[in-house]
């Protein structure tokens, strides 16, 4: 016989749920030079030219381009290493996330 006094009780399921996820959005000023755009696209996003020429004129026609989509933590380090980079660069280039 068992003693229930020191058994532990267990869900018989448990939920599981994809994390949420986030766009890195890029937006537009008038002092980042597109060349400066499209190699953050390329270099922290994984863009090829191509791609990263779209989401740069994006940028520059309508204000704002997603450069991808990530969970929360990819999002917020890719936000904080492209400010680092623009700051370096003398580029005050934005860049948020927002929830999909």
């Amino acid at each position: 016989m068992s003693d229930k006094k020191g058994s532990t009780a267990t869900k018989d399921r448990s939920e599981v749920r994809e994390p949420s996820l986030y766009k890195v959005l890029l937006h537009n000023d008038d002092y980042t030079s597109m060349e400066f755009v499209v190699a953050i696209l390329e270099r922290i996003f994984r863009k090829s030219t191509a791609e990263a020429g779209k989401v740069m004129l994006n940028v520059h026609k309508d204000g704002v381009g997603i450069a991808g989509v990530y969970t929360r933590e990819i999002c917020e380090t890719k936000v904080v290493i492209v400010h680092d980079l623009a700051r370096r660069s003398a580029f005050p280039l934005r860049c948020t996330m927002e929830k999909i």
